[in-house]
């Protein structure tokens, strides 16, 4: 299965988190495992430890510790970077014996962290932030910057559509012409939705991925705006309640709740139908033929290469 980044509502949960954890608290120490992840040199790294952190921001689907006298950390997970946390007082451990008879409810230790997947901890008093990355494909990145200014070159300048009213969303959605799934993902053009949400956003609204922006009706337009609101709220409250008070472990782009995203060939949850997909490049679109393209299946170009005439265009002849 694909790999994809997270997305607003993960991001969210893991700022809240964060706040709870680390404003107020003075970061005793950072250290780099992993060189390539630091991208900046001016000012230099060490100028973080002693200051203390006065907040944590979102900034489209990137982290920002705010730290004292205008200086920022900011952190972008890409694909598979993820934060763990692990409080500075650890429970005395317990036998296995005597585990297995604790009461339900008991908190679990949480799992080891292995040493060659971290690339940089953030110690405060009261425990550490570890920044880790799975794989080998070095694209989660740390930057430290002095001044608003510099942050203000991370924006991208995408909407805040939980910010947003109905018409701010028109005219963004609008400002360029193209498909829904790219426009929706374009950082640009909307903040914090990625592959993920987006298939979600799409079949909430019941609109196909391959509708052209410039073109949908004003009606379309009012339900994407509506589903994009409904999916990311949601999904930020589901999280929410997920992870509690505690630190979020399980950060994923798939999860068995979700609507159509990741479940190629599985019934949709409102008719039944089989969710389809396209895959293109390290992407993947799913969705669901009879509830957002009338029951036209959108062409996979590789099958449909593939399979040329023989390539099955309505979602009858496969279910």
């Amino acid at each position: 299965m694909i790999k994809q980044m997270p997305e607003l509502p993960d991001i969210q949960v893991y700022v809240e988190r964060l706040m709870a954890r680390l404003v107020g608290q003075p970061l005793l120490d950072l250290a780099i495992a992993k060189p390539f992840v630091l991208r900046t040199v001016d000012p230099p790294i060490a100028d973080a430890v002693g200051r203390h952190v006065t907040g944590v921001r979102r900034s489209g689907k990137r982290i920002v510790l705010v730290l004292d006298t205008d200086r920022f950390l900011v952190i972008h997970l890409m694909i598979a970077g993820r934060l763990r946390w692990r409080d500075a007082v650890v429970a005395p451990h317990v036998p296995p014996s005597a585990d297995a008879g604790a009461p339900r409810g008991r908190p679990r230790k949480p799992p080891a962290i292995s040493a060659r997947m971290i690339l940089a901890t953030l110690r405060v008093p009261t425990g550490t932030l570890y920044f880790t990355e799975a794989g080998t494909t070095r694209r989660a990145s740390l930057h430290y910057i002095a001044g608003e200014i510099a942050l203000a070159t991370f924006d991208r300048g995408g909407l805040e559509v939980l910010d947003a009213d109905r018409s701010a969303f028109a005219a963004r959605l609008k400002a360029e012409n193209h498909t829904l799934k790219r426009s929706l993902t374009d950082p640009r053009l909307f903040s914090g939705i990625g592959n993920a949400y987006s298939d979600e956003i799409l079949h909430r609204a019941r609109l196909s991925p391959l509708a052209l922006s410039a073109t949908l009706a004003d009606a379309d337009v009012e339900r994407l705006y509506d589903a994009t609101r409904a999916v990311l709220t949601e999904w930020t409250t589901r999280l929410r309640a997920d992870v509690g008070d505690a630190f979020p472990e399980t950060v994923t782009a798939f999860r068995e709740e979700m609507a159509v995203h990741g479940r190629y060939g599985q019934p949709c949850p409102d008719c039944g139908a089989p969710v389809q997909r396209i895959r293109y490049a390290s992407n993947e679109t799913n969705y669901c033929a009879r509830c957002q393209t009338d029951g036209r299946r959108l062409a996979d170009r590789a099958m449909s290469r593939l399979l040329k005439e023989d390539w099955p265009r309505s979602i009858d002849d496969v279910e």
